[in-house]
């Protein structure tokens, strides 16, 4: 059974940092990209950032300099470090996992990310 749990979000003032982490479970994590998306309220869900299992990157304009995504391969986990955080950035904040072979996608459940004073 695949699982990808996500922790670390909460309330932070506008200019603070989290930290976001998503453990994997039944997959062979090395053959999966790795990857965030965030939905914020009456918006689409948009891509965030992602990361292949080489360590190539791939990020958002509007997150470019202030979040830096990274994967822990010995502890199936991947992180989304954000800093300089924005009232923008208030979303759910959902990882996936993508297999490269298949293109065959899982969810993680969200975890919610406010920023606000």
């Amino acid at each position: 059974q695949v699982q990808l749990v996500e922790s670390g979000g909460g309330l932070v003032q506008p200019g603070g940092s989290l930290t976001l982490s998503c453990a994997a479970s039944g997959i062979a994590f090395n053959n999966y990209v790795m990857g965030w998306y965030r939905q914020a309220p009456g918006k689409q869900r948009e891509s965030v950032a992602s990361i292949s299992s080489s360590g190539s990157t791939v990020s958002a304009d509007s997150v470019k300099g202030r979040f830096t995504i990274s994967r822990d391969s010995a502890k199936n986990t991947m992180y989304l470090q954000m800093n300089s955080l924005k009232s923008e950035d208030t979303a759910i904040y959902y990882c996936y996992a993508r297999r490269v072979m298949t293109g065959s996608i899982y969810w993680g459940q969200g975890t919610q990310v406010t920023v606000s004073s």
